[in-house]
């Protein structure tokens, strides 16, 4: 099982290029970051988690900024966004900073997208609330669009594109893209459509959603072996660890805090002990 990482970089805590080094020299797989361009004060939201929202959310690095840091000192740290809110971004600009990414990392990106929980957030980014996760998936098939092999137009209800030269494209016209969402009909639906695989936070009940998502994946006449289940943001343990290698997992991203380097660099010291 391959284990992973992620971590809220901010102004504040350990360097990406400090921790991408480290974990590459220490075994771990990757490195997914999120991402949140601000918070709003007036925010009417609540924290999903409850109680107060972290200092960390409002200080949050541009992910794609920060990979590219972490990607020019390593050679083989696997390399995602987890999440990337994908209904706030402009897709072309998006489809132009995956694919530079992808690209100058050797293809060792991996997209992990969402539709967000902060309305106030969306709203400033022209989002209507209701409509995020149609706009969202709208916005992967216009970035695939301008990846494919010939210049191919794309026409939605939100977003156009003519068919253009857009260059560099990744490998084999996408990337490896995981989507973060409560496990249910209508998200399996659309990993199975849309994507490669789900993003479960924390793991939980995987047990009996994995055979459901599964179903629906070779309902849909998808490759039983291509299906990714990252289960994320996960606090480590044997007796979990092993429950989802079990469950025929390949790879869990295992949470860091969001501290400075002294603190991060213990917890990988402790985190040493589930690297096979």
């Amino acid at each position: 099982m391959r284990l992973s990482t992620t971590i809220f970089l901010t102004d504040r805590t350990v360097a990406p290029v400090r921790l991408a080094r480290e974990l590459e020299q220490r075994g771990f797989a990757g490195l997914y970051l999120p991402e949140h361009t601000h918070i709003p004060v007036e925010r009417t939201t609540p924290y999903p988690a409850g109680g107060e929202l972290p200092e960390e959310y409002g200080r949050t690095l541009d992910p794609f900024v920060a990979l590219a840091q972490a990607a020019a000192v390593t050679d083989t740290l696997t390399l995602g966004t987890g999440i990337t809110l994908i209904a706030q971004h402009d897709p072309i600009d998006l489809a132009k900073q995956i694919a530079t990414l992808d690209h100058l990392s050797g293809s060792r990106f991996t997209l992990g997208l969402g539709f967000g929980w902060n309305k106030e957030e969306a709203a400033d980014h022209g989002v209507e609330w209701a409509e995020r996760r149609e706009l969202g998936w709208e916005r992967v098939s216009l970035m695939r669009a301008l990846w494919a092999a010939e210049p191919t137009a794309y026409a939605g209800e939100f977003g156009s594109v003519r068919a253009s030269h857009a260059y560099p494209k990744p490998k084999g016209g996408t990337v490896r893209t995981l989507v973060g969402g409560a496990a249910g009909p209508k998200l399996f639906s659309r990993i199975a459509e849309h994507a490669d695989g789900w993003l479960p936070i924390g793991g939980r009940g995987l047990g009996e959603s994995i055979p459901a998502l599964r179903r629906v994946w070779e309902d849909a006449g998808r490759d039983p072996g291509e299906l990714h289940i990252v289960p994320y943001a996960v606090l480590p343990g044997a007796g979990k660890l092993a429950h989802f290698a079990e469950l025929g997992i390949e790879e869990v991203v295992l949470q860091l805090p969001p501290a400075d380097e002294a603190t991060v660099l213990k917890v990988l010291d402790d985190y040493a002990q589930y690297l096979s």
